[in-house]
């Protein structure tokens, strides 16, 4: 017990369909999962989500516990499973323990049922959705080949009717990464999106489906149009949307230049403690690395735990900083970079040390065109003023540069993340 209670908090992706899915995204990278177990029906006991339930939240040393679900694709399992989960999620709650689902979903089984589950049960939902009907059905097809646009507009209406509270996946790759503008202004006023996540396909060409090998898809998105991208819709959003349209990397950079964590593993120094469980109760490092060389053991064999905090799992959590090139701990973008994802560090520097990001040329310029602002915005949250005042200065297209003088201890507008002395 001793060892649990000195564990930091932990996050734990469920799977309780695995690798299972409706849909045959082109560039889903989990789908080969399946195959990692042959003969499976990949469907989550009732034994098993009690033992999860129960395990995770007793697991949880903090007041706020998020049980997060995500596949495949988790509808497949069916209302009742939910429900279930739930009713487990109040029997093992702690008093005053307050209790977040979230589900990232394709939503194309969503009916007027799921919503009203979702509202009254207050589950946040991530909508995949990767812009205007040409672009998302590029590569978001079922099974069948067939585009999925329809569907998926359908949920995101129904998610709205029900007020329910739901954010939008965006991923970026070589069919939409040419149209920032008509992604982002489609997401913001045709879907009413406020928050907006965009995440970077970088899809490995092998036969394996792990992360081996330094050649990517065809559909993978360049460095440079995902920078590219980035900063058209950034400087859209600096002129009309601060504070009211919330773009994930973007409270990621002005978190950084604020001096305050990032908030999400991909951009912290080190990772580990985000972590993914199959649907037999078996954990793996990382989502993106659900690999048998990343298997951590078996919830019904250890407990949830004294796997989260293994010396392996803590191993994997440093490599992040340990493995980071020389030229990266060089780069003036490092204190909001941190070499982003493992997953995707597989090039070679200018001085041939392996480990450099596929994306590098684009956050580094990304980064880069956003410092002023950025610094601005850091400025006037550190003065108790809100970030949203920079458009006072931007509605007319004109990027403002920093126009303060920062103080003692500030955070240094060299963006090194030291003090300002």
């Amino acid at each position: 017990m001793s060892k649990t209670a000195a564990l930091p908090g932990f996050h734990l992706l469920a799977k309780p369909t695995g690798a299972l899915c409706n849909l045959g995204c082109k560039y889903c990278f989990f789908l080969s999962k399946k195959d990692l177990y042959p003969d499976s029906s990949f469907r989550m006991t009732d034994e098993l989500l009690e033992n999860y339930i129960r395990q995770y939240i007793e697991a949880q040393k903090a007041p706020l516990a998020t049980i997060a679900w995500q596949g495949g694709e988790p509808t497949l399992m069916g209302l009742d499973f939910f429900r279930k989960s739930v009713q487990y999620e109040q029997k093992f709650r702690r008093p005053n323990m307050i209790i977040q689902n979230t589900m990232q979903t394709n939503g194309t089984l969503l009916d007027d049922e799921w919503c009203e589950f979702f509202r009254e049960n207050n589950f946040l939902i991530g909508l995949s959705l990767d812009g205007p009907r040409e672009l998302h059905d590029a590569y978001r097809v079922d099974k069948t080949g067939r585009p999925t646009f329809d569907r998926v507009m359908r949920a995101a209406k129904l998610l709205r009717g029900h007020k329910v509270d739901y954010n939008i996946l965006t991923t970026v790759h070589a069919a939409n990464a040419e149209h920032p503008l008509e992604v982002y202004r489609f997401l913001r006023d045709e879907v009413k999106a406020d928050f907006i996540q965009f995440i970077p396909i970088v899809e490995r060409d092998n036969d394996t489906g792990f992360q081996e090998g330094d050649t990517v898809t065809d559909r993978s998105v360049k460095a440079d149009q995902y920078g590219r991208f980035l900063i058209s819709v950034f400087n859209e959003w600096l002129q009309k949307d601060v504070g009211r349209v919330f773009v994930q990397i973007f409270d990621v950079a002005l978190a950084a230049w604020a001096g305050a964590p990032p908030g999400i593993c991909a951009f912290s120094e080190t990772c580990g403690t985000a972590m993914a469980m199959e649907h037999n109760g078996d954990m793996y490092s990382c989502d993106h690395f659900v690999e048998p060389k990343y298997f951590l053991g078996n919830i019904n064999e250890k407990s949830m735990a004294r796997i989260a905090g293994s010396a392996k799992q803590q191993k994997f959590g440093r490599d992040k900083l340990d493995s980071l090139p020389d030229y990266c701990r060089r780069c003036a973008v490092r204190f909001v970079c941190n070499g982003e994802c493992p997953k995707n560090r597989f090039l070679k520097t200018p001085d041939g040390e392996p480990g450099l990001n596929y994306l590098c040329a684009g956050y580094r310029e990304f980064f880069r065109h956003i410092d002023g602002p950025m610094r601005f915005m850091a400025h006037e949250l550190r003065s108790g003023r809100a970030a949203a005042g920079i458009m006072k200065y931007t509605k007319n297209g004109q990027i403002p540069q920093v126009v303060f003088k920062p103080g003692r201890n500030d955070p240094c507008p060299c963006g090194s993340g030291l003090k300002y002395k």
